[in-house]
């Protein structure tokens, strides 16, 4: 991973951390992640209207997420 991506996981049972507002985000490969709201959203990453705690993104993004195949996967999949 390299620092322009958002971390999907960070060590928990920081108070801190958990009181932070998070965002979902997801870049065009319709990977998900989240992102503090406080910081910009790196290039190639965009939202997808989800905020809030840690736990309520984590929580979107595995009802949202069900193949966690890159999209051009998917397409070159469904192609064939």
């Amino acid at each position: 991973m390299t620092d322009a991506q958002p971390a999907t996981t960070t060590p928990s049972g920081d108070a801190e951390e958990d009181a932070l507002e998070y965002a979902v985000v997801l870049n065009d490969e319709e990977q998900y992640s989240i992102w503090p709201t406080d910081r910009e959203v790196p290039a190639g990453w965009h939202l997808d209207g989800t905020r809030g705690t840690k736990q309520v993104c984590l929580a979107h993004i595995e009802l949202v997420w069900t193949d966690m195949r890159p999209r051009s996967v998917r397409e070159r999949a469904a192609a064939s």
